[in-house]
């Protein structure tokens, strides 16, 4: 079973791991990143960098895409190189995504959906993906959303978000941790973007600890917003279940289902 954790470093990336490193505003992405980036021939990986030139290793100027060049979507580019790899023999796909607001999705909902098309991705394809942001570059806001939605973390703050919503193979979305009135918007966000993709979204959220009022409204916020979409909420426990019915989000034009 796929499972969040933190890693103390990029050696300890495994296939289908998708993770979110956080550099502070001095560190060098490629000097941070080196030994991922090297280990793809110790271990038979294809290695793409997509980003801008580095200022630093050059020896791995043949393998960086600019983000601002790709013909179609991020996601459409990593598929073609991961069908690549699988023709040329290598084991996996090995990505550095090196994300600057210089690139094209530089919004947080652009960011978003590239970071949960990505995470898709990791999951279905075996491809080892690490996606390096500095924190000089980004607000706080905008970190804590995709951090939310990387179930693995490395960095100058490596600790998980308050929750995390990541693939769980083709069975749906996890949900973990706590959802309460801090992490509410963040949250909403996530659904809204996930919504956008699919007709059904499928939360299992036997590993939820905690979701408050505010966790609820934007649960029920952003099905509306997509009222020809439905979210299923499958392990929920009774005292949620009733606080959904009690807070009036039972009804029609909520398309929600809570199941145990």
């Amino acid at each position: 079973m796929r499972a969040a954790r933190t890693l103390a470093t990029l050696d300890e990336v495994d296939p289908g791991d998708h993770v979110c490193q956080v550099l502070d505003p001095a560190d060098d992405v490629m000097d941070r990143s080196r030994a991922f980036v090297a280990d793809g021939a110790l271990f038979g990986d294809k290695v793409v960098i997509i980003g801008p030139a580095p200022r630093t290793g050059g020896e791995f100027a043949q393998l960086v895409l600019d983000p601002s060049r790709l013909e179609g979507s991020l996601l459409a580019a990593v598929r073609r190189e991961a069908v690549s790899a699988g023709r040329e023999g290598f084991r996996s796909l090995r990505v550095l995504h090196h994300v600057t607001p210089s690139g094209r999705t530089e919004r947080p909902e652009d960011l978003l959906r590239s970071e949960l098309e990505l995470e898709e991705f990791a999951t279905d394809s075996g491809a080892l993906v690490v996606c390096a942001y500095s924190g000089g570059d980004w607000d706080a806001s905008t970190l804590e959303q995709v951090r939310c939605v990387h179930p693995h973390h490395l960095g100058s703050r490596p600790a998980s978000p308050a929750f995390q919503v990541y693939r769980t193979g083709k069975d749906g979305w996890t949900v973990n941790g706590v959802i309460d009135s801090e992490g509410a918007p963040a949250f909403g966000n996530i659904l809204r973007t996930l919504l956008a993709q699919t007709a059904t979204v499928r939360l299992l959220c036997h590993a939820l600890e905690f979701f408050d009022a505010a966790g609820m409204s934007a649960l029920a916020g952003a099905a509306r917003c997509l009222p020809d979409r439905k979210v299923v909420l499958e392990g929920t426990n009774d005292t949620v279940r009733l606080a959904w019915e009690l807070s009036g989000f039972a009804v029609r034009d909520v398309p929600v289902v809570m199941a145990p």
